[in-house]
């Protein structure tokens, strides 16, 4: 059995950081991860990192602008630390490595991004994210203290009256089911976008570290709430960077308007997602789209020299996964499921309500993002509540007293496991994903009604009943990819009931949650978070008020 102080489970920004900071306190850390680090889903991020850096632009403006922009349901101490963190955390991370772009005078250079009043937006061309992993992980590398796991499936979070005791989890090589004893645990293991079939989130993307802590007894928060990107590519559904508009780019509708004019008057392509997203979904389901379905991304204006230094990976992109030029053609776009603002509850010490274990980045809900995410606040947020995390399980893992992991637990979680691996027969987990996307695309969208999301509900609960008989025709040990696949559909349907039960119960229209039967936002009954948690009869609701200091609810305008 293997033992640390703290183990992280995930390897992408926020794990890396909450490591590097845990090993920096004195720990011993461990991180598993079913990637290599390097290939996490934060290497996706294209279009840059927020901080307000300019001389004219304050912290506090950026605090407003994400209040704002979450519709009010961002817990501001948390927004608070996140904005004030900003500037130091990209100036660390260039200490790191980080090769950002810089101006004609030798700044940083900044850009537009959604829903922001100042140039914030930091950027290494449109592959931020990947630049900021690689620097981060030649710091993490430096660091011989910290044991790296490379290519193993977590199968279990064990908690205890409370209290975390560590994880079990399958060696994706060799098929070994070992525990990993840790004081504290901190799960950073990103979205779950994978329940939708029209998303940007990596094949991984499958929320393993939040559905394992939902079964562990840990609180979900803000479920209800997912973004889609305005601008993706059809079919293959690859983002097309906030980035694009920020530097310029301009949507137009098949009669060549650009129909931003009528939803954002101000701020036209760059209001916050959910106002674009609404608007192209509008547009082309009003008769105003072009004959594909989608909305078309001008870029052509901008000049090639422009676009190919600036927006390298989009023109790569659209040549390859879409046959076209977007030096001189127009790009196809209609949104993607992109985000997910809920998981993890935690308060601003990314503490959750078992003790010891801890939650950064998309796996969790600081809810520094309430109802919608502003673009390049989320690698921001991996960074600065990365750190947080690991500097706080650090802390707590110096006094908690050796955990108390067992071999018991471990033949539990091999036991369950052995169910569908022996099982002769069944279902098969890729049908079964299938049809849990289609629901979710048909009925949990931009756009939700009572009547689908009640569908939903009844449908996601025909494929728990029959994820129950799941089973794998593959029974090998090395690299059983069917295997992984069926326990990873287990944990998409554990959310994907969460978050249809929230969407059920939120009465009104906030950010990205929008009800055609309750069309307004509702401050006077729903400016509180729905919590979700496990119980036999399935999701628990309860609530948790928004904590407001500075900013009162008002009216978005764009």
């Amino acid at each position: 059995m293997q033992k640390h102080d703290v183990l992280v489970v995930g390897a992408g920004l926020a794990g890396q950081r909450a490591a590097l900071e845990a090993v920096r306190a004195g720990r011993s850390v461990g991180v598993l991860s079913k990637l290599h680090p390097l290939r996490s889903h934060s290497a996706a991020a294209q279009g840059g990192i927020n901080a307000s850096l300019g001389p004219q632009d304050s912290p506090k403006d950026h605090i407003f602008d994400t209040v704002k922009g979450s519709d009010y349901l961002a817990d501001q101490d948390a927004v608070e630390i996140l904005c004030n963190d900003a500037g130091p955390t990209v100036i660390e991370m260039e200490h790191f490595g980080t090769i950002f772009n810089r101006a004609p005078d030798g700044s940083l250079d900044r850009r537009a991004f959604g829903g922001a009043s100042y140039n914030r937006t930091i950027f290494s061309a449109d592959r931020t994210g990947l630049a900021l992993l690689q620097g981060l992980y030649e710091e993490l590398s430096r660091e011989k203290r910290i044991h790296v796991f490379e290519e193993w499936t977590a199968i279990d979070i064990v908690a205890r009256q409370g209290v975390v005791q560590g994880v079990v989890a399958l060696d994706r090589k060799s098929g070994a089911i070992e525990g990993f004893s840790a004081r504290a645990v901190v799960v950073a293991t990103g979205p779950f976008g994978r329940m939708y079939p029209n998303t940007t989130n990596s094949h991984a993307s499958t929320g393993d570290g939040t559905a394992l802590a939902y079964r562990a007894g840990a609180f979900l928060k803000d479920m209800e709430m997912v973004q889609f990107h305005p601008t993706c590519l059809p079919g293959s559904w690859i983002l097309i960077t906030e980035g694009a508009r920020g530097e310029g780019g301009i949507l137009k509708n098949g009669k060549g308007e650009r129909f931003m004019t009528r939803y954002a008057p101000n701020k036209l392509e760059l209001a916050s997602r959910d106002v674009v997203s609404r608007a192209i979904a509008t547009e082309v389901k009003e008769g105003r789209g072009f004959p594909d379905g989608t909305c078309h991304l001008e870029l052509m204006h901008l000049g090639k020299e422009k676009i190919t230094t600036k927006l390298q990976e989009i023109v790569e992109f659209c040549r390859n996964f879409a046959g076209i030029d977007p030096v001189v053609e127009a790009i196809p776009v209609y949104p993607g499921q992109h985000y997910m603002m809920g998981g993890v509850s935690t308060n601003p010490r990314a503490e959750t309500n078992i003790t010891g274990l801890y939650a950064a980045g998309e796996a969790a809900c600081v809810s520094v993002h309430g109802a919608n995410r502003l673009g390049a606040n989320s690698l921001l947020e991996t960074l600065v509540y990365g750190k947080i995390a690991g500097a706080n399980a650090a802390t707590y893992a110096a006094k908690a007293p050796e955990s108390g992991l067992t071999q018991a637990d471990v033949d539990l979680a091999t036991k369950k496991l052995h169910v569908i691996w022996d099982r002769k027969q069944g279902e098969s987990p890729a049908k079964i994903r299938q049809d849990l996307q289609k629901v979710m695309k048909e009925n949990v969208g931009i756009y939700r009604t009572p009547e689908e999301l009640l569908t939903a509900q009844k449908k996601v609960a025909e494929l728990k009943g029959r994820y129950a008989n799941v089973y794998v025709q593959d029974k090998s040990t090395t690299y059983n990819v069917n295997l992984t696949d069926a326990l990873e559909l287990g944990y998409l349907l554990d959310l994907a009931e969460c978050i249809v039960a929230a969407a059920i119960l939120r009465t009104e229209s906030r950010g990205a949650h929008v009800r055609l039967d309750f069309p307004k936002r509702d401050d006077a009954n729903w400016l509180k978070h729905i919590l979700v948690q496990a119980s036999p009869a399935g999701p628990k609701l309860s609530f948790l008020p928004v904590t407001v200091t500075s900013y009162q609810p008002m009216e978005r305008h764009y």
